[in-house]
């Protein structure tokens, strides 16, 4: 659990870097070996990218470093459970192990909203952990969407 803490914080300094930049503070790192081998934040509002968020964000970064789109021996730190995009392009890249922090009911593909890893005919069905540190996430987006509600009160 202690490595779990460890990664974590990347991932949750990477979603700090979002929030500086005033995007939804989600952040994730990839893991291989005991080592951070990619690192992304939420980019959809700076990008204008549907595709922007932080677990795609490393997965591009991590294929590019081992020049493999597969990526079997990794974990996946991410700050909020991926949406179902994310997981179909975590489970495609053929993670071993999703490991987040905050829960998400409303878009989370991990458990919280559906299971996408419990459809029938995938081959491959990565682990899943989650509640790392999921106090921590979940006040950093918390008081991102009450800063962004008082922003909106103000207009």
């Amino acid at each position: 659990m202690e490595k779990h803490i460890k990664f974590m914080n990347a991932a949750l300094k990477e979603a700090e870097k979002a929030a500086k930049i005033d995007e939804v503070p989600i952040g994730a790192v990839i893991v291989k070996d005991g080592k951070i081998i990619a690192r992304g934040f939420n980019k959809r509002e700076n990008n204008n990218d549907p595709t922007g968020h932080a677990e795609i964000i490393a997965l591009r970064k991590a294929a590019k470093k081992l020049k493999s789109w597969r990526l079997p021996g990794c974990q996946i730190y991410v700050t909020l459970e991926p949406c179902a995009m994310c997981a179909g392009a975590i489970l495609w890249a053929r993670i071993e192990e999703v490991i987040y922090a905050a829960s998400d009911p409303k878009g989370g593909a991990l458990g919280s909203s559906f299971n996408l890893y419990e459809q029938q005919g995938i081959n491959h069905r990565p682990k899943v952990t989650y509640g790392v540190e999921a106090s921590r996430a979940s006040q950093m987006l918390s008081n991102y969407f009450q800063q962004k509600r008082a922003e909106n009160k103000t207009k």
